[in-house]
């Protein structure tokens, strides 16, 4: 008997000869953009990726709230509730096919729920956005100082705990079902999804920032909180976003039944490669 003809040395082996033409072939029929999303030496990037954008949207967002006190109102409110819109925009636009740009702890985990977005890597992506929300808020109080606790998000004057909460949670279910909906394939509004991302943003924070701050992102809100050590209230903006996040991927399955199609699976893990090659 040859090299060749030899039986398997281990099970390890036998399992590598039945069954590994049968997962190069699967390999060989998964799209060339969920291929490179399992590669991990992507991975990094990825996470950078995450991090870089969560940063600059509260560098843009908690900013405009220090600005304004530092300032005393020479920024307005619609230039504070603009602004991080504004950002998040750009930042699906400019780095969206690397990661997703999810920016957002609930955004990871809706579309996770959804089947977009691989368990394995909620963790990763949650850790990256409060690191880069925590960078922002040091940038910002080495630049300005403890002003305004680092824009921590707090219920407004003259509103409870309880309306804050009942409004970040509809705001969060606002901004997920936005989310998911214009990743889905029903939409297919490809790039236009940034700019209803970015508006939802906005119109939230228009109506309803004097409740809450309009937060809808726990990372945002971890940022300045872990930085400024001002912690009052912060368990509205962990909590209420999630319940947000959770009737969202309900609603969602009602409007459009499971997910984990080949646009929301885009959407949620962005592509590293133009679309001339991903769809060789």
């Amino acid at each position: 008997m040859t090299s060749d003809e030899r039986e398997p040395d281990s099970p390890e082996d036998v399992v590598r000869v039945r069954y590994g033409a049968r997962i190069a072939a699967v390999l060989e029929r998964e799209p060339v953009w969920a291929r490179d999303f399992d590669d991990l030496a992507y991975e990094g990037r990825r996470l950078f990726g995450e991090l870089f954008g969560t940063f600059l949207l509260v560098l843009a967002g908690a900013g405009a709230a220090v600005l304004e006190t530092a300032t005393h109102g020479q920024i307005g409110r619609a230039a504070s509730v603009t602004a991080p819109a504004l950002t998040v925009l750009a930042v699906i636009l400019f780095m969206g096919a690397v990661s997703g740009a999810h920016l957002n702890p609930i955004v990871s985990v809706a579309f996770a729920l959804r089947g977009d977005f691989a368990w394995r890597r909620v963790p990763a992506y949650i850790a990256a956005q409060c690191v880069g929300a925590a960078l922002a808020a040091l940038v910002l109080k080495a630049a300005f100082g403890d002003v305004a606790y680092l824009g921590a998000t707090v219920p407004g004057p003259g509103f409870t705990a309880t309306q804050a909460f009942v409004i970040e949670a509809l705001l969060s279910l606002g901004l997920v079902s936005t989310i998911l909906g214009t990743a889905s394939s029903a939409q297919n509004i490809g790039p236009l999804s940034a700019v209803g991302v970015g508006a939802y943003i906005a119109q939230a924070g228009l109506w309803a920032g004097p409740v809450s701050g309009a937060s809808m992102n726990p990372a945002r809100s971890l940022g300045p909180a872990l930085v400024s050590a001002h912690w009052h209230d912060f368990w509205i903006y962990l909590t209420a976003p999630t319940v947000g996040a959770l009737v969202a991927v309900a609603a969602a399955y009602i409007l459009r039944g499971p997910g984990g199609g080949p646009s929301g699976s885009r959407a949620a893990q962005g592509t590293l490669r133009p679309p001339s090659v991903e769809h060789r």
